[in-house]
């Protein structure tokens, strides 16, 4: 028995004092362990080996190198037995008839007709051919023997040795049988060596077409990342899928679900196929598992869009090639061509590109315009591209407010009339009372139009970006009506709802940016009342139904299943500025990035198109103003101005400052005070820009200043 061990330690709770007594434990040696019984050490041993990776790896090198070489075979007398029989083209006649394509059958039908009628005439030649082959074999034997004679001769009557008459035979006769001699030489290797060649090449069949199950297949390859998508690998996903009524059905077709395919075609950086689904089986059914036949067809869920054309009972399957939806697309036209030119009325876009790979083009006539996604996700650069290119028609005015206030649309300056930038709640306010102006436009317009219906109007473009901003905003005016908000006495709400009511038909245009759609940032009438709905990455399927509608989804949209920062730039557009395949109600568009200094220099290529246009950059307003000085602002490089249209631009550059206090007498009274007053022009009064620069220069030389408050 072993002896005890004595170990000595402190006590938790010591007394009280300066040392604590040291306590004397007494631990037994725990008992020696059993020992383990050989049949278990045995066991534990195979069990061990039959189960380490390197002996899982050799048994599925062996299974697979063995199937490789037997199923080669069965490639190989398959291969051998279609070109031998007309079997390959009676598979494509009843793939044709299953899929209802009688003109396809009947070609097939034809084809099989000529494959028989030239077997036949083979078949009945070879019956004449050992007699014309003996024919032909005696006949050129005797030929060569008198070749070879008559050269005997020659060579005799020039060496003057009569037994040189048969040299030539004799050597022909000593070739031959040197053949003979290699033959047998050859012969028994040949015997020995043939089966293993011919197994060899069996096996490269085989190795080729992956002719073994997928756990036996090597890693790379029994992921089958990038398979190439062929009628069997669709149909088979779609029989994984775990739809019982569609799985039976395909193993009831006598085709093995071949007729359920249309034709497999190539669509830009992918193919696409439709699907006719068998009755019991719902498109919403295939829709619900989007993931799960990506990953049967051996692809991620971003590379499968499921949508649904006109025809009843049909899903449409757009399948990227692997990893080909990552590469970029290249530069906008914008970019590359300086010459390009932009026509509002007749023109598109050029927005980026859709999944085919074919140019995604807008028509953004008489179109409100609604663009929604989450944050850093591109929605400003796919709103600027398009303001970019309709910057190139000069005819197309610009009132913007960006209520992020980076500087994203500093390059319309010089563009646009009227540029706000920030977003502070006064930034709000005076966004709004910018889109309100447009609504007094818009029903100027209307009135104009009512006198004379034949009058035409520049186009106006009035654009907020980060719009949430402006339906957020808890300010209230001094009428007690709010700012934001989405009720009936929401100021920015009410003039949106208006402009989209009435303002297409004078062509007064409502564009906005916004971010992650709810009902108290982006009010269900206001987003309904857009002609364009276009939507980044979401978060869920309620957001991707309130930015592209309901039937947009229903029909297979889904910006929610975007990626996060990798899809950055790909729109969902459900528009009908925008070519999509017939039958359905939206498109997925990878749009051009236009950065921060391409975007300047396309702007600059607008300005120099425009006569000059003074842009109204609204500041803040809480400072005094230099009035004179905003006066000279606002007229620019016009000549002259008349007094109404000064008045109606130094509301738009502040309207706290110069709001309904100034009038055409305050107006006037600040020019008098300078020495210059308004005059008329054509019965209309004018203030002259000259007059105003003059004032400018005098009081500056006298040190005095104006100011507005």
């Amino acid at each position: 028995m072993s002896e005890n061990v004595v170990h000595l330690h402190k006590p938790n709770d010591p007394p009280t004092g300066d040392t604590a007594p040291t306590v004397l434990t007494v631990v037994p040696d725990a008992p020696p362990a059993r020992p383990v019984p050989l049949w278990v050490r045995s066991g534990r041993a195979i069990k061990a080996g039959v189960t380490h990776e390197r002996t899982k790896t050799v048994v599925r090198a062996t299974a697979r190198h063995s199937l490789y070489t037997f199923n080669g075979g069965r490639i190989v007398a398959r291969r051998a037995w279609d070109g031998r029989t007309g079997s390959r083209y009676e598979r494509m006649i009843r793939a044709a008839e299953a899929a209802g394509n009688l003109e396809a059958a009947e070609e097939w039908e034809e084809r099989l007709q000529r494959f028989r009628a030239a077997r036949h005439h083979r078949r009945m030649d070879l019956l004449h051919s050992p007699v014309e082959a003996a024919k032909g074999m005696a006949v050129g034997a005797g030929m060569s023997v008198g070749v070879l004679v008559a050269l005997g001769v020659v060579l005799a009557i020039s060496t003057g040795q009569v037994g040189d008459v048969i040299t030539p035979l004799s050597a022909t006769v000593d070739f031959i049988a040197l053949l003979i001699r290699i033959v047998q030489i050859v012969w028994g290797p040949a015997l020995t060596i043939g089966p293993f060649l011919a197994l060899l090449a069996l096996w490269s069949v085989g190795r080729k077409q992956h002719a073994a199950p997928a756990w036996a297949l090597p890693a790379n390859v029994r992921s089958g990342e990038g398979e190439p998508i062929t009628p069997s690998i669709v149909v088979k996903a779609l029989r994984d899928l775990g739809i019982p009524a569609l799985r039976n059905a395909i193993k009831e077709m006598g085709d093995a679900g071949a007729s359920m395919l249309g034709p497999i075609t190539i669509a830009g950086c992918g193919v696409e196929v439709d699907v006719t689904l068998p009755s019991g089986v719902a498109t919403n059914e295939v829709q619900n598992r989007r993931r799960k036949l990506a990953e049967n067809l051996t692809r991620h869920e971003h590379e499968v869009f499921i949508t649904i054309p006109q025809a009843a009972r049909t899903v449409r399957l757009w399948i990227a090639d692997s990893g080909a939806l990552d590469e970029p697309i290249g530069p906008s036209p914008l970019v590359t061509d300086e010459t390009i030119t932009a026509d509002y009325k007749k023109g598109k876009a050029p927005w980026g590109r859709n999944l085919r790979g074919e140019a995604a083009e807008l028509s953004v006539y008489q179109r409100h315009l609604l663009i929604t996604g989450r944050s850093n996700q591109g929605k400003t650069a796919a709103l600027r591209s398009l303001a970019l290119w309709l910057a190139l028609d000069r005819s197309v005015q610009f009132w913007i407010a960006d209520l992020k206030g980076v500087g994203d649309w500093s390059m319309y300056d010089g563009i646009a009339e009227v540029l706000i930038e920030g977003p502070s709640d006064d930034h709000v306010v005076q966004a709004t009372e910018m889109v309100e102006d447009a609504v007094e436009e818009m029903n100027r317009r209307i009135e104009v139009r009512r006198t004379d219906p034949t009058a035409t109007f520049p186009p106006l473009i009035v654009l907020v970006d980060e719009a949430q901003v402006a339906f957020m905003c808890p300010v209230k005016g001094e009428d007690g009506r709010p700012y934001g908000g989405s009720k009936a006495t929401s100021r920015y709400f009410m003039a949106v709802r208006k402009i989209h009511n009435q303002g297409r038909a004078v062509d007064v245009l409502m564009w906005q940016g916004t971010q992650d759609p709810t009902d108290q940032n982006l009010p269900k009438l206001v987003r309904e009342g857009a002609h364009t709905r276009a939507s980044l990455v979401l978060g869920t399927e309620q957001q991707s139904r309130m930015a592209l509608g309901d039937k947009a989804v229903d029909d297979g949209a889904a910006p929610h299943l975007l990626r996060q920062g990798l899809d950055k730039g790909t729109l969902v557009v459900a528009s009908d500025g925008i070519e999509m395949p017939a039958g359905q109600s939206s498109i997925t568009v990878r749009t051009h990035f236009i950065d921060d200094e391409p975007a300047a220099e396309i702007a600059a290529r607008a300005k120099a198109l425009r006569d000059g246009v003074t842009t109204l950059r609204v500041v803040d307003q809480s400072e005094e103003r230099d009035a004179l000085a905003d006066v000279a602002a606002v007229i620019g490089d016009a000549p002259r101005l008349r007094t109404n249209e000064v008045l109606k631009r130094l509301h738009s550059l502040a309207p706290k400052v110069y709001g309904d206090q100034w009038t055409n007498d305050r107006l006037k009274s600040l020019l008098e005070e300078h020495g210059e007053e308004p005059k008329k022009s054509h019965g209309v009064m004018v203030v002259h820009r000259d007059h105003v620069l003059r004032a400018l220069a005098n009081r500056d030389a006298d040190g005095s200043a104006s100011t507005a408050q």
